[in-house]
């Protein structure tokens, strides 16, 4: 009986179970504080220094020796006396040649002063070429028919060339009144006309003549 009363009042509280671990574990954690200085002691290691060593490198090869030259003493010239060698010649009484200097005589020309003139060349001697006489009745042309009826009058001027043998060769018109009287005139010069020919220094030649011829009604 006495039993049971107790056995109902006690029951499982929680939180007083949390209040109790948490105030365990408090206590706990003071003491781990408290004892961990005197029991671990801290190492402190010593710091690392660094020094920087050159790699070990071979001495360089030493350098070739240079042959020391020898300068050799210029040898002297031997110096040879040659004899003087004289050659004498006999006294001559000759008086030596000269040629004479004179100047050319004169070609072509005269002497002035020394001065050769050259002779200019004469100039060539040169004719005309004149009507021949001989031939002067058939020199007038004919009179154009269509002229004469229209009664009309003029002046042909005409260059000719004249041959060697007096013809007249070519025929050029200078002025003329109209084509009938040129082309009267031009067939009467290759035809009829004759020329004594122009001459170079006495040889003939072909030269050019202006030549005018007039056309003129008669009243009778």
């Amino acid at each position: 009986m006495y039993a049971d009363r107790y056995a109902g009042r006690t029951k499982f509280d929680p939180a007083s179970m949390g209040l109790a671990l948490v105030l365990n574990g408090t206590i706990v954690a003071g003491l781990i504080a408290f004892a961990a200085p005197k029991m671990f002691h801290r190492i402190v290691a010593p710091p690392i220094t660094v020094i920087d060593v050159a790699p070990r490198s071979e001495p360089p090869p030493p350098e070739p020796a240079t042959p020391e030259l020898k300068t050799q003493a210029p040898t002297p010239r031997e110096t040879v006396a040659v004899p003087e060698t004289i050659v004498q010649t006999p006294p001559s009484d000759s008086t030596p040649y000269t040629a004479p200097t004179t100047p050319p005589g004169p070609v072509g020309g005269t002497i002035d002063g020394g001065f050769v003139a050259p002779v200019k060349p004469a100039p060539p001697v040169l004719t005309g070429a004149e009507l021949d006489s001989r031939f002067a009745s058939s020199f007038q042309p004919d009179y154009p028919v269509g002229e004469r009826r229209a009664e009309h009058q003029g002046r042909v001027v005409v260059r000719v060339l004249v041959g060697a043998d007096g013809r007249v060769k070519q025929v050029e018109k200078v002025s003329a009144p109209s084509n009938d009287f040129f082309e009267a005139t031009e067939r009467r010069a290759l035809q009829k006309w004759r020329f004594k020919p122009a001459t170079r220094d006495g040889i003939p030649i072909e030269v050019w003549k202006t030549v005018g011829v007039s056309f003129v009604l008669n009243d009778g």
